[in-house]
């Protein structure tokens, strides 16, 4: 095992992966794939790795196929230790000299953006599947060599191993570097008050790069600091953070009309998931949303999720936490923002903040809470999936949308266990009609078929719970209450 850096924070499994995968003991050469959305620190975490391993690393650029063939020639003789770059003829003979590098033991070679080299020189995956082919156990395994591509343009990385593609079930290793959870994202920037560190994830999310790279380690110092550190630095026009969330969807290159995409954003932001509500607010037909709707979560900007109880009805959210904050919060004033005048923005906005931000993020805390953290309160047996739901009810004319819903493993022929039904509210205090609600949804859902037999009934609270509903819960197993300390592991 090789041990981690000091300087990598987290990432415990997936240094683990990439150092097993590095330094395996097979004699053939070895093909991984490192994908993720920007920011996430996939060039950090390879670079750590070639620089404890000794091997060799090369970020693509944008250029043509002629300029990024030079500055890789310049890259291996920097690392080979030749004072002039190697004139490579052609990506054939450049890649034939990548795969001689490592001679008495195994190295990692990572070339990163991988996808710049793709738009440059499309036969690039083909040269490379035939030298991976050429060294391969069939071969009589001429190489040691580990190596590693990454892109994080995901629509690009999600076709290399997929369908015809040529590299195609050679690779041995492909990680996504996922944002951090939620614990460990309040744990990065330092913050140890619960509150506190939900708000700041509502808007920078679990993105390592945003606290020294984009607001140079300025961390809000209590909750009361909160109010001014979103003035100084998220909604500063001086800083990197304040366009970052237009960049991040203008740096997709399957985006053609950044306008319609922004509209669609802008709409899911409003609290507009389904398909039909996206269209009915932006003012398009729900055909013409198609192809948005696909671009952005190929892209990884927007995920669609399926009704735990509704089949055929999905919902989307924003992957993102910063471009719900950009959304809901700084596009409609951004002439003001622009401006300098930050503070007087925040100071109207800040309700705003709290219905239309911090409300639902609030409830995807708390599903992944329920699916990373909260396992041990839903008894036994796997987590099938934890998503939202809504339950109808015929005999008020109504229906019941419950925000966690925990289900068991799918097995056919057998009810579908109903492991936990929840509600969350960030700024209401609960009381019992939030648990009656449950437990009318609990009976229908049974009604329906499903096995509620050990459903737990949990409430999900920022400001805490009625005395009467704390009494229910210390007399009734089955009900779980959840407050932010709880959330993040300090009850």
């Amino acid at each position: 095992m090789v041990p981690k850096p000091t300087h990598v924070f987290d990432r415990d499994w997936e240094w683990e992966a990439l150092t097993s995968f590095a330094t395996g003991s097979h004699a053939e050469v070895s093909f991984g794939v490192v994908s993720g959305r920007r920011r996430q620190g996939k060039t950090f975490l390879l670079r750590s790795l070639t620089e404890a391993l000794g091997g060799f690393y090369f970020e693509a650029t944008e250029g043509t196929n002629v300029e990024l063939l030079r500055l890789f020639g310049m890259a291996l003789a920097r690392h080979s230790g030749s004072p002039v770059g190697y004139p490579f003829a052609d990506w054939r003979d450049a890649l034939t000299f990548f795969f001689s590098l490592p001679k008495d033991r195994p190295m990692p070679l990572v070339i990163d953006e991988f996808p710049y080299l793709m738009r440059a020189n499309s036969a690039i995956p083909s040269i490379l599947k035939q030298e991976i082919d050429l060294r391969g156990r069939t071969h009589g395994g001429t190489s040691n060599a580990r190596v590693l591509i990454c892109g994080s343009a995901l629509p690009v990385m999600g076709k290399v191993l997929s369908g015809q593609a040529p590299l195609r079930g050679r690779a041995r290793l492909e990680l996504v570097i996922q944002s951090l959870p939620y614990r460990a994202a309040a744990d990065f920037w330092g913050i140890s008050d619960p509150r506190l560190a939900a708000m700041l994830h509502a808007i920078v999310g679990g993105t390592p790069a945003y606290r020294d790279e984009f607001v140079a380690g300025d961390i809000p110092s209590s909750a009361g600091d909160f109010d001014g550190w979103v003035a100084r630095t998220v909604l500063n026009r001086r800083t990197s953070l304040f366009r970052e969330g237009r960049y991040l969807l203008t740096e997709e290159s399957d985006i053609r009309d950044p306008a319609l995409y922004h509209s669609v954003l802008s709409a899911v932001a409003e609290g507009n998931n389904t398909w039909g509500g996206i269209a009915s607010h932006i003012g398009h037909r729900s055909s013409d949303i198609a192809h948005p709707l696909n671009v952005l979560e190929d892209c990884g900007l927007l995920v669609k999720e399926k009704d735990a109880f509704q089949s055929g009805r999905t919902r989307y959210r924003i992957a993102e936490p910063l471009i719900t904050f950009y959304q809901a919060i700084m596009r409609p004033e951004w002439t003001d923002l622009s401006l300098g005048f930050a503070a007087e923005v925040w100071e109207r906005s800040r309700q705003r903040f709290l219905s239309k931000v911090m409300g639902p993020h609030f409830e995807t805390l708390c599903r992944e809470y329920a699916l990373r953290y909260g396992r041990a309160h839903f008894g036994e047996g796997g987590i099938g999936e934890v998503v939202a739901g809504t339950v109808a009810d015929p005999a008020n004319k109504s229906r019941i949308d419950v925000d966690i819903a925990v289900l068991g493993v799918a097995h056919a022929g057998e009810a579908r266990a109903v492991k936990s039904l929840g509600e969350a509210k960030w700024d209401k205090v609960m009381d019992l009609r939030h648990l009656e609600r449950l437990r009318r949804a609990r009976d229908l859902l049974a009604a329906k078929g499903y096995d509620t037999t050990n459903t737990t009934l949990a409430c999900y609270s920022g400001a805490g719970f009625h005395d009467a509903l704390r009494a229910e819960a210390k007399r009734d197993p089955a009900i779980l209450l959840v407050d932010i300390p709880m959330l993040y592991g300090n009850a």
